[in-house]
């Protein structure tokens, strides 16, 4: 079953006190690092799925802000791969 839910969802239901991580794919900061990334899972800029609009980290720690998110930040990150 694949549910769908977005950061606003989660912050109302949510404790005030509770933690909230979301392991997401972000936008690497260059083309190099990209391909490194690509390589590194076994892919190939022609075997990547073109319809992937990743975004940078700092757009996607934004949006948790904005939601109402408080002591936003990336906890662990390889290459594509954030927990935020």
């Amino acid at each position: 079953m694949n549910v769908s839910v977005n950061s606003e969802e989660i912050y109302d239901i949510i404790n005030p006190t509770g933690v909230f991580c979301n392991l997401e794919w972000i936008a690497s900061p260059s083309a190099k690092l990209h391909i490194r990334f690509l390589k590194a899972i076994g892919y190939s800029s022609k075997k990547e799925d073109k319809a992937n609009r990743l975004l940078p980290m700092d757009i996607q720690l934004g949006w948790l802000r904005d939601t109402g998110f408080v002591e936003v930040d990336c906890y662990w990150k390889w290459l594509e791969m954030a927990l935020l």
